[in-house]
């Protein structure tokens, strides 16, 4: 599995906001529920499961999405989304006292099923205090909310009820979907954005709002958003114009990567340096969604850990450490 030779490029605590928990599977646990459910898979080798659900070269968003069949029905069981919720957020919590780091849920709705938002916004709101932290929007890009409103509606309500909002937009599809996500959305950050590049005036519309875009190099490469190129990536673009950006694995399952293999990425191809690696960081966790105590604390741990000074408080927006989980309540 990749990372287990990578060169660490940063060996120091990172933050990561863009990443999927139905991505995040190890393959032992697939064959494990796979065995107790009395479903048969293809092999019962971690190894040749791992390998089957992997994207090994760039491909297609369609492709990647495929990847999913082979393990999704095997963990999809006769929870309500409800019960899903709950489950998760207990299992973040234990993770959290174990492994001393800061992990939450966020909600995502899908853009083919829009009938499905408002129950996703009311999970949001129930569990708001349990560990969900926002609710974000994934799926075909081409699916916009002016002939979908169920979406719109759903964001307005998150709006209203002071629930966090991020979007997928941008990744595969073009400049429209970012501007519709932000001003139609009320979207806090961007997941990829990276045809944000392509509309120069919406671009800098965002970089003066200091927007946070959520990036993802392996998966960006390995789905065919971006070029193969890392030397031609749009994030070379992002640390040129000192954007707001955190680096992230988005599924490392799928694409066979850790945050190690992505920081690494990132010092080979595209000049990354250790302050520049610091400075995303800390502008990872200051667009975090974690309450603002939380993020004090986790942006003291982080300007220890950097040898950093700590700045100033100017009413109380600063933030903090570790990992928040992206969770979708579906399956494709």
């Amino acid at each position: 599995m990749a990372g287990n030779c990578v060169e660490v490029a940063f060996n120091k605590p990172k933050v990561e906001l863009h990443v999927h928990l139905d991505g995040t599977i190890r393959p032992e646990t697939i064959l494990d529920v796979a065995k107790k459910r009395g479903i048969a898979l293809p092999t019962d080798s971690a190894e040749d499961l791992a390998r089957l659900c992997m994207l090994c070269k760039p491909a297609t968003l369609t492709e990647f999405l495929c990847k999913f069949h082979h393990f999704m029905h095997v963990i999809a069981g006769d929870l309500t989304p409800d019960e899903v919720v709950d489950l998760v957020n207990r299992g973040l919590r234990a993770g959290e006292n174990t492994f001393r780091i800061k992990a939450r849920s966020i909600l995502c709705c899908m853009r083919h099923m829009p009938n499905w938002s408002m129950e996703v916004v009311e999970l949001c709101k129930k569990y708001r205090h349990s560990g969900v932290v926002a609710i974000d929007l994934a799926g075909d890009e081409s699916l916009n909310c002016e002939a979908h409103p169920g979406h719109r509606k759903a964001f307005e309500e998150a709006v209203r009820s002071g629930v966090h909002r991020t979007v997928h937009a941008g990744e595969v599809g073009p400049p429209s979907v970012v501007k519709e996500a932000v001003e139609v959305l009320k979207a806090e950050r961007i997941g990829h954005g990276y045809r944000t590049l392509e509309d120069r005036t919406l671009y800098e519309q965002l970089l003066k709002k200091n927007m946070h875009f959520e990036v993802c190099p392996m998966s960006s490469k390995l789905t065919g958003a971006c070029d193969p190129d890392f030397t031609k990536h749009p994030l070379i673009r992002f640390k040129e114009d000192k954007a707001n950006y955190s680096l992230n694995t988005d599924d490392p399952l799928i694409f066979n990567t850790t945050l190690d293999v992505d920081y690494s990425i990132t010092q080979k191809y595209m000049n990354f340096t250790e302050k520049e690696f610091k400075r995303l960081n800390i502008n990872a966790a200051k667009s975090s969604f974690l309450p603002e105590k939380e993020k004090k604390d986790l942006l003291n741990r982080l300007f220890d850990a950097y040898g950093m000074k700590k700045p100033a408080l100017k009413g109380g927006t600063e933030n903090s450490r570790d990992i928040q989980l992206i969770m979708s309540t579906h399956s494709e």
